[in-house]
């Protein structure tokens, strides 16, 4: 397991909850360095398989040789067609860590941190168009305004967004050092870290579609899983763990399930357990685990 390119956070709680059987098929659908699948593998059997997706091609490197596994250098919005490339119509479970890497946090070109000068960049995937720097110089300001408080749940989005349009009208903000520096007046030394990493956050999940690879994603899953097959999802955003959540009880992401005429509601999961979170000594192990929650649910 590649530990220095990502910890994997909650590996065995988040494993344990697919229930594997040793000639299942399952899908690993936030590859990175490949701690939950190599843990997958050592619980499948010869005739198991393993499917993982990562559309970040520093992932290619962590490729697992074995037999039983293939890795899909795609976004996993693309989960059912890929699948179906490879002849598979249903799985047996999937998994899913969101967030960023430990290791696209750690490569100071990626312009994920906060902790390095860089360019502005924040794609997890090279083959992306749009980039941090197209979001910060390009955006109306209404734009900018809505994606910062959304995605970043700041309340003085309106301010960030007013500095960051006065700012480019003199040049463009290319770097991180240099969007630091143009909102230096609303970043407080006691909040500045926590207050950059909710601007970046939110600049990140604008870039990468984040939410609504999510929510094309989760819409698959009740096709791709047969009665009994399980979902084991990781949030690290309150916005994500809402989806997750809403979309385990009602299959949707806003508003009820229609009830029939005896009160029934038709929905395709039921939640497994209860909501876990790392333990005290992860999270002095492994800081970044510090916000994970996991839910499990199984197809009915």
């Amino acid at each position: 397991m590649n530990k220095s390119y990502h910890n994997p956070v909650l590996l065995n709680e988040t494993v344990d909850g697919l229930a594997i059987r040793e000639d299942g098929v399952y899908v690993d659908v936030t590859f990175g360095g490949g701690g939950h699948s190599r843990e997958i593998l050592k619980r499948l059997g010869p005739n198991g398989k393993l499917y993982a997706f990562d559309q970040d091609e520093d992932a290619l490197a962590n490729a697992i040789d074995d037999d039983r596994f293939v890795l899909i250098n795609e976004n996993f919005r693309y989960i059912k067609r890929f699948l179906r490339f490879y002849g598979v119509k249903q799985v047996d479970g999937i998994l899913g860590d969101f967030g960023v890497s430990s290791h696209q946090f750690d490569e100071a070109e990626r312009g994920f941190s906060t902790r390095f000068d860089a360019d502005l960049d924040m794609r997890m995937s090279k083959k992306n168009a749009l980039s941090a720097y197209d979001v910060v110089n390009e955006y109306e300001q209404k734009e900018l305004r809505m994606v910062l408080s959304l995605y970043g749940e700041l309340r003085n989005a309106p301010k960030i967004a007013r500095l960051i349009a006065e700012a480019r009208e003199k040049s463009p903000i290319e770097t991180t050092s240099q969007l630091k520096e143009v909102l230096k007046s609303l970043l407080p030394k006691h909040k500045e870290q926590k207050i950059l990493a909710q601007i970046y956050q939110a600049i990140r999940i604008e870039v990468n579609q984040e939410v609504e690879v999510l929510k094309e994603f989760l819409l698959q899953t009740p096709e791709l899983l047969p009665e009994g097959g399980r979902l084991s999802l990781i949030s690290y955003h309150s916005l994500e763990d809402r989806l997750v959540k809403r979309f385990i009880r009602s299959g949707m992401f806003e508003g009820e399930p229609e009830k029939d005429m005896y009160g029934n509601i038709d929905v395709p999961f039921k939640k497994v357990g209860k909501l876990i979170v790392p333990s005290a000594d992860e999270i002095k192990e492994n800081n970044r685990a510090r916000s994970a929650k996991l839910r499990i649910a199984e197809r009915i």
